[in-house]
């Protein structure tokens, strides 16, 4: 391994709707003084050579990152895997020497500091095309290192097949999946209701 973060390109994935949220932006909300959407960049920028944010609208509201934005090639909301084909278009035209996309979801504040290691780890021992993350045998698929030469199989899956679903799509291929283990917080929660943000916030306090 040529160095821990070996060129990926990382992509947060944020171009959803958040309808579950009522609408809006909800990585824009706010968990202990930062949104939802710093705590994810804060824990994977130093996993990843390169940190992207996939948005499709109101990007005036995202340029306190300072991060590209990269949009959706593909119209109507497409679910994550647009995103996903964004992130590889992106690195293939920006970062050539790269040939992997790490994705994230913008709502995810809690998200492993050795995710992107894990899953190079697991590239290195097996053949794998992709990987993915899961935790107390649930999968988390958005959660994922995708090999950028799949772009152009990616995009007709989307546009001239109608794929939608990731696993659908990923099912195709050698797919990894690597485990995590979960403490007092499941690192892959997301907050998708009122609800959860409550409990992240909770879960929160508890850490600091």
């Amino acid at each position: 391994m040529q160095s821990e973060k070996n060129n990926v390109v990382g992509v947060i994935l944020a171009g959803g709707r958040s309808q579950r949220m009522g609408g809006g932006h909800k990585s824009l909300l706010s968990l202990g003084g930062d949104t939802l959407l710093e705590h994810v960049i804060k824990r994977t920028s130093p996993q990843v050579d390169r940190l992207i944010l996939n948005i499709n609208e109101d990007t005036a509201l995202f340029e306190f990152v300072n991060l590209p934005f990269v949009e959706d090639t593909i119209d109507g909301f497409a679910g994550p895997l647009a995103g996903v084909l964004a992130g590889m278009e992106w690195s293939k035209k920006n970062a050539p020497g790269s040939n992997w996309i790490a994705t994230v979801a913008a709502d995810t504040p809690f998200l492993p500091m050795d995710l992107v290691q894990k899953f190079l780890r697991t590239i290195e021992k097996t053949s794998a095309e992709l990987v993915c993350a899961s935790s107390k045998g649930r999968s988390h698929p958005v959660f994922g290192l995708w090999y950028v030469p799949l772009l152009e199989d990616l995009r007709r899956a989307i546009a001239k097949e109608g794929i939608r679903r990731i696993d659908a799509w990923t099912s195709r291929y050698n797919l990894q999946v690597v485990d995590f283990m979960v403490g007092e917080v499941d690192p892959f929660f997301n907050v998708n209701y009122p609800q959860d943000l409550d409990m992240a916030r909770d879960l929160f306090a508890l850490k600091t």
